[in-house]
Protein backbone atom coordinates (compact mmCIF):
# COMPACT_ATOMS: atom_id res chain seq x y z
CA UNK A 1 0.00 0.00 0.00
CA UNK A 2 2.80 2.26 1.15
CA UNK A 3 4.56 1.84 -2.23
CA UNK A 4 1.23 2.71 -4.50
CA UNK A 5 0.56 5.63 -2.23
CA UNK A 6 4.03 7.33 -2.85
CA UNK A 7 4.10 6.72 -6.36
CA UNK A 8 0.05 7.77 -6.66
CA UNK A 9 0.85 10.89 -4.59
CA UNK A 10 3.97 11.90 -5.86
CA UNK A 11 2.30 12.02 -9.41
CA UNK A 12 -0.84 14.09 -8.50
CA UNK A 13 0.79 16.48 -6.08
CA UNK A 14 4.19 16.92 -9.10
CA UNK A 15 1.43 17.57 -11.74
CA UNK A 16 -0.48 19.87 -9.36
CA UNK A 17 2.95 21.99 -8.18
CA UNK A 18 4.04 21.74 -11.83
CA UNK A 19 1.12 23.40 -13.06
CA UNK A 20 0.38 26.09 -10.36
CA UNK A 21 4.62 26.88 -10.84
CA UNK A 22 3.90 27.23 -14.31
CA UNK A 23 1.31 29.92 -13.82
CA UNK A 24 3.10 31.74 -10.74
CA UNK A 25 6.58 31.89 -13.12
CA UNK A 26 4.62 33.53 -16.24
CA UNK A 27 3.09 35.83 -14.13
CA UNK A 28 6.58 37.12 -12.69
CA UNK A 29 8.37 37.01 -15.52
CA UNK A 30 5.32 39.01 -17.44
CA UNK A 31 5.61 41.71 -14.21
CA UNK A 32 2.52 40.66 -12.61
CA UNK A 33 3.63 38.96 -9.48
CA UNK A 34 1.07 40.91 -7.56
CA UNK A 35 -1.27 38.22 -8.60
CA UNK A 36 0.27 34.93 -7.30
CA UNK A 37 -1.60 35.00 -4.39
CA UNK A 38 -5.12 34.56 -6.06
CA UNK A 39 -3.41 31.66 -7.70
CA UNK A 40 -1.89 30.34 -4.13
CA UNK A 41 -5.33 31.21 -2.34
CA UNK A 42 -7.20 29.04 -5.32
CA UNK A 43 -4.42 25.82 -4.47
CA UNK A 44 -5.23 27.02 -0.91
CA UNK A 45 -8.46 26.07 -0.73
CA UNK A 46 -8.51 23.17 -3.28
CA UNK A 47 -6.32 21.17 -0.95
CA UNK A 48 -9.11 22.00 2.23
CA UNK A 49 -11.71 20.77 -0.10
CA UNK A 50 -10.27 17.88 -1.12
CA UNK A 51 -9.32 17.11 2.82
CA UNK A 52 -13.24 17.31 3.27
CA UNK A 53 -13.78 15.15 0.15
CA UNK A 54 -11.86 12.55 2.03
CA UNK A 55 -13.44 12.94 5.02
CA UNK A 56 -17.33 12.37 3.58
CA UNK A 57 -16.07 9.55 1.01
CA UNK A 58 -14.99 8.14 4.20
CA UNK A 59 -18.48 8.67 6.09
CA UNK A 60 -20.12 7.26 2.92
CA UNK A 61 -17.72 4.19 2.66
CA UNK A 62 -18.45 3.96 6.38
CA UNK A 63 -22.14 4.34 5.51
CA UNK A 64 -21.94 1.38 2.96
CA UNK A 65 -19.85 -0.92 5.92
CA UNK A 66 -22.49 -0.41 8.52
CA UNK A 67 -25.16 -1.82 5.53
CA UNK A 68 -22.86 -5.04 4.84
CA UNK A 69 -22.49 -3.43 1.42
CA UNK A 70 -19.01 -2.25 1.52
CA UNK A 71 -17.58 -5.00 -0.67
CA UNK A 72 -19.45 -3.58 -3.72
CA UNK A 73 -17.92 -0.08 -3.31
CA UNK A 74 -14.84 -1.66 -3.30
CA UNK A 75 -15.11 -3.37 -6.36
CA UNK A 76 -16.87 0.06 -8.02
CA UNK A 77 -13.80 1.78 -6.92
CA UNK A 78 -11.17 -0.69 -8.09
CA UNK A 79 -12.92 -0.47 -11.32
CA UNK A 80 -13.35 3.53 -11.80
CA UNK A 81 -9.52 3.72 -10.38
CA UNK A 82 -8.80 1.90 -13.10
CA UNK A 83 -10.17 4.13 -15.62
CA UNK A 84 -8.93 7.07 -14.09
CA UNK A 85 -5.00 5.66 -13.54
CA UNK A 86 -5.27 4.82 -17.02
CA UNK A 87 -6.74 8.07 -18.27
CA UNK A 88 -4.15 10.12 -15.69
CA UNK A 89 -1.35 8.46 -17.31
CA UNK A 90 -2.09 9.17 -21.23
CA UNK A 91 -2.92 12.61 -20.43
CA UNK A 92 -0.51 13.86 -19.15
CA UNK A 93 1.36 12.03 -21.71
CA UNK A 94 -0.78 13.99 -24.32
CA UNK A 95 -0.55 17.25 -22.79
CA UNK A 96 2.49 17.60 -21.47
CA UNK A 97 4.10 19.33 -24.93
CA UNK A 98 1.47 21.86 -24.82
CA UNK A 99 0.92 22.37 -20.84
CA UNK A 100 2.93 25.08 -20.25
CA UNK A 101 1.49 27.08 -23.29
CA UNK A 102 -2.39 26.52 -22.27
CA UNK A 103 -1.71 27.64 -18.74
CA UNK A 104 -0.08 30.71 -19.92
CA UNK A 105 -2.75 31.51 -22.56
CA UNK A 106 -5.30 31.53 -20.09
CA UNK A 107 -3.52 33.59 -17.69
CA UNK A 108 -2.94 36.27 -20.59
CA UNK A 109 -6.92 36.33 -20.70
CA UNK A 110 -6.96 36.61 -16.64
CA UNK A 111 -4.68 39.39 -16.54
CA UNK A 112 -5.94 41.46 -20.04
CA UNK A 113 -9.58 41.57 -18.22
CA UNK A 114 -8.39 41.60 -14.46
CA UNK A 115 -10.30 38.93 -13.82
CA UNK A 116 -8.98 38.30 -10.36
CA UNK A 117 -11.72 35.78 -9.56
CA UNK A 118 -10.99 33.35 -12.96
CA UNK A 119 -7.59 33.29 -11.71
CA UNK A 120 -8.17 31.54 -8.16
CA UNK A 121 -11.02 29.26 -9.65
CA UNK A 122 -8.72 28.09 -12.51
CA UNK A 123 -5.76 27.46 -9.87
CA UNK A 124 -8.74 26.22 -7.50
CA UNK A 125 -9.96 23.44 -9.86
CA UNK A 126 -6.72 22.39 -11.16
CA UNK A 127 -5.61 21.25 -7.74
CA UNK A 128 -8.84 19.77 -6.77
CA UNK A 129 -8.98 17.83 -9.71
CA UNK A 130 -5.52 16.15 -8.58
CA UNK A 131 -6.89 15.78 -4.85
CA UNK A 132 -10.15 13.66 -5.61
CA UNK A 133 -8.39 12.17 -8.01
CA UNK A 134 -6.09 11.14 -5.28
CA UNK A 135 -8.66 10.08 -2.47
CA UNK A 136 -10.15 7.97 -5.03
CA UNK A 137 -7.18 5.85 -5.52
CA UNK A 138 -6.10 5.96 -1.70
CA UNK A 139 -9.62 4.55 -1.36
CA UNK A 140 -8.88 1.62 -3.89
CA UNK A 141 -5.72 0.65 -2.56
CA UNK A 142 -6.67 0.85 0.84
CA UNK A 143 -9.83 -0.99 0.78
CA UNK A 144 -11.47 2.14 1.85
CA UNK A 145 -9.17 3.18 4.91
CA UNK A 146 -8.45 6.72 2.87
CA UNK A 147 -6.91 7.91 6.55
CA UNK A 148 -4.52 5.28 6.39
CA UNK A 149 -2.78 6.33 3.68
CA UNK A 150 -3.23 10.09 3.98
CA UNK A 151 -1.49 9.30 7.15
CA UNK A 152 1.35 6.68 6.28
CA UNK A 153 4.95 7.44 5.32
CA UNK A 154 4.21 6.58 1.32
CA UNK A 155 2.12 9.31 1.05
CA UNK A 156 4.08 11.88 2.99
CA UNK A 157 7.41 10.27 1.24
CA UNK A 158 5.52 11.03 -2.30
CA UNK A 159 4.72 14.38 -1.27
CA UNK A 160 8.21 15.81 -0.41
CA UNK A 161 9.36 14.01 -3.74
CA UNK A 162 7.12 16.16 -5.83
CA UNK A 163 7.89 19.34 -3.59
CA UNK A 164 11.49 18.74 -4.24
CA UNK A 165 11.76 17.60 -7.94
CA UNK A 166 9.47 21.00 -8.61
CA UNK A 167 11.63 22.79 -6.85
CA UNK A 168 14.47 21.77 -8.73
CA UNK A 169 13.33 21.75 -12.06
CA UNK A 170 11.62 25.44 -11.49
CA UNK A 171 15.36 26.64 -10.60
CA UNK A 172 16.54 24.94 -13.23
CA UNK A 173 19.31 22.36 -11.25
CA UNK A 174 16.89 19.35 -12.07
CA UNK A 175 19.66 17.16 -14.71
CA UNK A 176 17.28 14.77 -16.12
CA UNK A 177 13.98 15.50 -18.38
CA UNK A 178 10.53 15.38 -16.25
CA UNK A 179 9.49 13.37 -19.39
CA UNK A 180 11.44 10.87 -18.10
CA UNK A 181 9.91 11.30 -14.42
CA UNK A 182 6.61 10.60 -16.06
CA UNK A 183 7.21 7.58 -18.35
CA UNK A 184 9.23 5.39 -15.82
CA UNK A 185 6.46 6.30 -12.93
CA UNK A 186 3.38 6.16 -15.60
CA UNK A 187 4.87 2.61 -16.45
CA UNK A 188 4.48 1.51 -12.74
CA UNK A 189 1.42 3.25 -12.27
CA UNK A 190 -0.02 1.14 -15.53
CA UNK A 191 0.97 -1.50 -13.28
CA UNK A 192 -0.83 -0.68 -10.26
CA UNK A 193 -3.97 0.05 -12.63
CA UNK A 194 -4.03 -3.48 -14.21
CA UNK A 195 -3.79 -5.06 -10.60
CA UNK A 196 -6.37 -3.46 -9.76
CA UNK A 197 -8.52 -4.39 -12.14
CA UNK A 198 -7.55 -8.01 -11.36
CA UNK A 199 -8.15 -7.73 -7.46
CA UNK A 200 -11.93 -6.22 -8.58
CA UNK A 201 -12.52 -9.74 -10.52
CA UNK A 202 -11.47 -12.19 -7.88
CA UNK A 203 -13.77 -9.67 -5.64
CA UNK A 204 -16.46 -10.50 -7.53
CA UNK A 205 -15.74 -14.11 -8.16
CA UNK A 206 -14.98 -14.59 -4.27
CA UNK A 207 -18.61 -12.99 -3.60
CA UNK A 208 -20.21 -15.12 -6.48
CA UNK A 209 -20.81 -11.87 -8.51
CA UNK A 210 -19.72 -13.79 -11.62
CA UNK A 211 -18.83 -16.99 -12.23
CA UNK A 212 -15.62 -18.49 -13.79
CA UNK A 213 -14.80 -21.03 -16.57
CA UNK A 214 -11.77 -22.22 -14.52
CA UNK A 215 -11.09 -20.78 -11.16
CA UNK A 216 -7.38 -21.97 -11.00
CA UNK A 217 -5.24 -21.76 -14.23
CA UNK A 218 -2.09 -22.81 -12.23
CA UNK A 219 -0.87 -22.93 -8.96
CA UNK A 220 2.39 -21.37 -8.02
CA UNK A 221 2.06 -21.24 -4.48
CA UNK A 222 5.17 -23.55 -3.90
CA UNK A 223 6.92 -20.74 -5.38
CA UNK A 224 5.46 -17.54 -4.05
CA UNK A 225 2.13 -17.47 -2.18
CA UNK A 226 0.39 -14.63 -1.68
CA UNK A 227 -0.26 -14.03 1.83
CA UNK A 228 1.76 -15.02 4.47
CA UNK A 229 -1.20 -17.38 5.26
CA UNK A 230 -1.24 -18.98 2.11
CA UNK A 231 2.76 -19.85 3.33
CA UNK A 232 1.52 -21.15 6.27
CA UNK A 233 -1.09 -23.72 5.08
CA UNK A 234 1.56 -25.26 2.18
CA UNK A 235 4.44 -25.78 5.08
CA UNK A 236 1.42 -27.48 6.82
CA UNK A 237 -0.07 -29.62 4.36
CA UNK A 238 3.78 -31.04 2.48
CA UNK A 239 5.91 -30.09 5.22
CA UNK A 240 7.84 -27.84 3.12
CA UNK A 241 7.71 -24.57 3.10
CA UNK A 242 7.43 -22.18 -0.34
CA UNK A 243 10.46 -21.08 -1.91
CA UNK A 244 9.27 -17.14 -1.20
CA UNK A 245 7.67 -15.92 1.72
CA UNK A 246 4.19 -15.01 1.54
CA UNK A 247 5.47 -11.53 2.59
CA UNK A 248 6.83 -10.91 -0.97
CA UNK A 249 3.69 -12.41 -1.93
CA UNK A 250 1.03 -9.85 -0.22
CA UNK A 251 3.01 -6.78 -0.96
CA UNK A 252 3.38 -7.50 -5.04
CA UNK A 253 -0.36 -8.40 -4.63
CA UNK A 254 -1.16 -5.57 -3.11
CA UNK A 255 1.40 -3.00 -5.59
CA UNK A 256 0.48 -5.18 -8.83
CA UNK A 257 -2.26 -7.26 -8.29
CA UNK A 258 -0.01 -10.78 -7.75
CA UNK A 259 -1.83 -14.01 -7.48
CA UNK A 260 -0.24 -17.43 -6.95
CA UNK A 261 -3.52 -19.02 -8.31
CA UNK A 262 -5.47 -16.48 -10.96
CA UNK A 263 -8.83 -17.62 -12.59
CA UNK A 264 -8.61 -17.65 -16.32
CA UNK A 265 -10.79 -14.53 -16.06
CA UNK A 266 -8.16 -12.76 -14.24
CA UNK A 267 -5.33 -13.73 -16.60
CA UNK A 268 -7.55 -12.45 -19.29
CA UNK A 269 -8.29 -9.18 -18.08
CA UNK A 270 -4.79 -8.79 -17.25
CA UNK A 271 -3.40 -9.61 -20.80
CA UNK A 272 -6.15 -7.95 -22.28
CA UNK A 273 -5.20 -4.91 -20.40
CA UNK A 274 -1.71 -4.86 -21.50
CA UNK A 275 -2.79 -5.49 -24.69
CA UNK A 276 -5.56 -2.46 -25.49
CA UNK A 277 -2.81 -0.45 -23.93
CA UNK A 278 0.01 -1.60 -26.39
CA UNK A 279 -2.83 -1.07 -29.26
CA UNK A 280 -3.71 2.41 -27.83
CA UNK A 281 -0.18 3.41 -27.89
CA UNK A 282 1.21 2.29 -31.08
CA UNK A 283 -2.07 4.07 -32.77
CA UNK A 284 -1.61 7.33 -30.81
CA UNK A 285 2.10 6.96 -32.35
CA UNK A 286 1.19 6.46 -35.66
CA UNK A 287 -1.07 9.08 -35.61
CA UNK A 288 1.11 12.09 -34.32
CA UNK A 289 4.01 10.91 -36.47
CA UNK A 290 1.53 11.26 -39.08
CA UNK A 291 0.39 14.55 -37.99
CA UNK A 292 4.30 15.33 -37.91
CA UNK A 293 5.09 14.69 -41.30
CA UNK A 294 2.04 16.35 -43.11
CA UNK A 295 2.97 19.28 -40.85
CA UNK A 296 6.75 18.85 -42.45
CA UNK A 297 5.67 18.64 -45.77
CA UNK A 298 3.36 21.88 -45.74
CA UNK A 299 6.51 24.03 -44.45
CA UNK A 300 8.82 22.58 -47.45
CA UNK A 301 5.93 23.51 -49.75
CA UNK A 302 5.40 26.80 -48.21
CA UNK A 303 9.43 27.30 -48.11
CA UNK A 304 9.07 25.62 -52.15
CA UNK A 305 6.10 26.43 -54.00
CA UNK A 306 7.92 24.52 -56.89
CA UNK A 307 7.93 21.53 -55.42
CA UNK A 308 4.90 18.77 -55.04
Amino acid sequence: MEVQALLITFREVLEALLIIGIITTYLKRTGNPKYTKYVWLGAGLAVLASIGVAILFQVVFTGFAAMGSEIYLKIGIMVVSTVLLTQMVFWMASHSKDLKGNMEGKMNKFISTGNIIGMVIHSFLVVLREGIETVFFFAAITGGNIGAAMQGWGAITGTIIAVVVSYMFFKGTMKVKLKTFFQITGAFIILIAAGLLVQAISMMQDINLIGSVMYHVYDITWLLPEHPIDHAHYLRDHGVAPLLSGDVGIFLKALFGYSSMPSIEEVIAYIGYFTAIYLFTSSRSSKVKAAENKKAEKQVNVLNPQVK
